[in-house]
């Protein structure tokens, strides 16, 4: 995925979840919009590097929107809205060999208890429901998910385990947007029944995938299978 021309800054602070202030390089002082309800742990420190992608939308409040961050040495995607399509257009180009063989892609299918799944692949006879997680938390050479409690995510493990009960294919797929973390583990000290409820969607036919991503200001793609260990 190509990215598109992007804004330079330093990271001055982030706040109330969904905006940030960030000083440009000309001096000037914006507040932005942060496409990330996460704790962003290890992402948000203040005078950090970043990125910024500016909004066709003319009318938005915030037209500038943060992508990325500059932490322990690597580029970092912060922006949760991606994920989907980076690990869509990853599957369509071959690149996860896991979930190849399937004849379409849909995004944002309702199913379950009120939910959509990320991506429903289906073939003659056969259906793979992908629930995408964005990864951005490494510690100690981990990367984990995720960075605060989610019970939204717990309720998705729920929801594959459901799936795979009843005959069709259920994958957990961790999408980490930056360069380093050699793993992908739940993170157990943030959200233990997150970690639970993972254990148990993998005892009970659930796949697990991870995909490292490489992230730049010109591009980000997903590039090689990271382990997932638990």
């Amino acid at each position: 995925m190509r990215q598109p021309q992007l804004v330079a800054g330093t990271l001055i602070k982030r706040y109330k979840r969904f905006l940030a202030d960030v000083l440009l390089e000309d001096g000037g002082v914006v507040t932005v919009h942060c496409p990330n309800s996460g704790s962003m742990r290890g992402c948000a420190t203040p005078g950090s590097p970043v990125f910024l992608s500016r909004s066709p939308n003319q009318g938005r409040k915030y037209p500038l929107g943060w992508e990325l961050v500059h932490a322990d040495g690597f580029w970092i995607g912060i922006n949760t809205g991606l994920p989907n399509r980076l690990t869509r257009e990853a599957i369509e180009d071959g690149t996860v060999v896991e979930l190849q063989g399937y004849a379409t892609i849909r995004s944002e299918v309702p199913y379950g208890e009120h939910s959509r799944i990320d991506l429903l692949l289906e073939g003659p006879g056969s259906r793979c429901f992908v629930e995408v997680k964005n990864v951005t938390l490494v510690e100690s050479g981990r990367a984990l998910f995720p960075d605060a409690v989610t019970t939204r995510g717990q309720k998705h493990l729920q929801e594959l385990m459901r799936v795979v009960r009843e005959g069709d294919r259920g994958v957990i797929f961790f999408t980490v947007q930056r360069g380093d973390g050699d793993s992908v583990s739940p993170a157990d000290m943030i959200d233990p029944e997150y970690g639970r409820l993972l254990r148990l969607a993998l005892e009970n036919g659930v796949e697990a995938l991870a995909y490292r991503a490489l992230v730049t200001p010109e591009e980000i793609r997903l590039t090689e299978r990271l382990p997932v260990i638990v």
